[in-house]
């Protein structure tokens, strides 16, 4: 058996974290015991981390029944952090485009699915933990990036959402609550990667709290 706040043991899936960023996180986890599974949609970039010694699954998170597959073949999960996302903007509010909304809002669908398919695992988990990165923008929206910071304030719903529902759980169940989420916004995700990184290995080291907690790093 393992203490709740360790990563000894504990299963952590990086939904869509293929990135350097997904690298930089993986590699944190493992360094305090955590066994990480990274799930994307390019086999090249699975590679990298399968050759690395992660576990890697093939799936795109904007198909929900692949996503169902995927996860629910997963087992016993104590982590899920979804790292999707990306920049699109400029042109003030007339330049905020459908097909940039498209491929913006393409991140809170891989979120949605993931929480939703992992749901029943992490309920399942004595210290389930969900993170997502989002941006300094969601408290100060810019006219050149409306539809990024829409996209980014939705995605923080979502994780608020997931908190209440791990508190709701645990009153329902008359026990303490064992799940907790945390948002991490970022200015540049690229200037402050291992501060993320830490922070996505340290989750474990708070205890879970009914809202969820935001930590800005910028």
């Amino acid at each position: 058996m393992t203490d709740a706040r360790t990563l000894t043991d504990r299963r952590v899936l990086l939904a869509g974290g293929t990135s350097d960023a997904g690298w930089a996180i993986a590699h944190a986890l493992r360094g305090r015991g955590a066994r990480v599974v990274v799930a994307g949609r390019s086999p090249v970039r699975l590679a990298r981390f399968a050759d690395a010694g992660f576990d890697a699954v093939e799936v795109d998170l904007t198909h929900a029944a692949a996503v169902d597959d995927a996860v629910g073949g997963l087992g016993p999960l104590d982590g899920l952090i979804p790292l999707v996302g990306g920049w699109r903007g400029g042109g003030g509010i007339p330049g905020q485009s459908d097909e940039d909304w498209q491929a913006l809002s393409d991140a809170l669908t891989a979120v949605r699915h993931a929480c939703r398919a992992a749901w029943p695992l992490l309920e399942a988990s004595p210290a389930a933990r969900v993170a997502v990165v989002s941006s300094v923008q969601v408290a100060r929206p810019l006219a050149g990036g409306a539809n990024y910071a829409a996209v980014k304030a939705a995605i923080e719903a979502w994780i608020q959402a997931m908190a209440h529902g791990f508190s709701i759980s645990a009153r329902d169940a008359d026990r303490p609550q064992a799940g907790g989420c945390t948002i991490f916004r970022v200015n540049q995700l690229a200037d402050v990667v291992d501060d993320v990184a830490a922070g996505m290995a340290g989750l474990w080291d708070e205890a879970p709290d009914p809202t969820a907690r935001i930590v800005t790093l910028a």
